[in-house]
């Protein structure tokens, strides 16, 4: 467990101009901000804060909270906490591939298959693939990680007329952007940003809180007049940020 030697000056966190809670984020950013801890470092738990930093455990909880909720750390249920990665960005008004966005930082992509099926389509997937409702489609949930941690989850409905080996695809090592964007080119794309809190069960695939806030697109695309796919991309609001630029 890492260590958090206490402060030379212990009345940094003893009763003074400013709360306790400040004090103790003050601390943690200054081991940050110095590159002492850099992305990624596992920093001390609650309550290594509370014996280190002699403070009470609601003071080391806020502090942790505080310091997720800016984006300085981040926080995994049952893990720990750790040095928030500089917010990745992909731009809102072009589909692109996260693994290559990711690549383009100098990081690792790597995802993990939670779901690769056929289902019949519920009258909502039907009507925006322009299917009948009950037809079959295809229908994955793939996390795709930046450095190991989870930045995308993305819940995908596939035309199987349009893309019939999707569910032969290995997207361990591809993407369904990159599969997709090879068997049927992209004409058309309607999207959908909204602002969301993330359901129980995208919260344990995302390792995040349940009162995270999240970015979700909503996507539909097309290729030629056929449409080819509809899906939710879901970001945890303290790890990415999506980037809008026009002409």
């Amino acid at each position: 467990m890492p260590s958090m030697e206490r402060k030379s000056d212990a009345s940094a966190f003893e009763d003074g101009p400013i709360p306790r809670y400040e004090a103790v984020k003050q601390f943690i950013r200054s081991r940050i901000e110095s590159g002492e801890w850099p992305e990624h470092h596992r920093i001390p738990s609650e309550n290594d804060i509370v014996a280190d930093l002699g403070v009470s455990r609601m003071t080391a909880n806020r502090a942790l909270r505080e310091l997720a909720s800016e984006g300085a750390i981040t926080r995994v249920q049952g893990v720990g906490s750790f040095v928030a990665p500089h917010k990745g960005s992909t731009a809102l008004l072009e589909v692109r591939n996260i693994a290559d966005e990711i690549r383009e930082r100098g990081h690792r992509h790597s995802s993990r298959i939670d779901r690769l099926e056929e289902i019949s389509a519920n009258p909502d997937i039907a009507g925006a693939l322009g299917l009948s409702t009950g037809a079959r489609v295809f229908h994955s949930i793939i996390v795709h990680a930046e450095n190991g941690m989870p930045i995308q989850l993305e819940d995908r409905f596939v035309n199987p007329v349009i893309c019939p080996d999707y569910l032969q695809q290995d997207f361990v090592s591809t993407t369904p952007n990159a599969y997709l964007t090879l068997v049927a080119p992209i004409t058309r794309t309607e999207q959908v940003v909204e602002a969301v809190l993330p359901q129980p069960w995208e919260c344990k695939l995302l390792s995040i809180g349940r009162n995270e806030p999240c970015l979700m697109i909503r996507r539909r695309t097309w290729s030629e007049n056929r449409n080819v796919t509809v899906a939710r991309l879901i970001y945890p609001g303290t790890r990415y940020r999506l980037e809008g630029v026009s002409s």
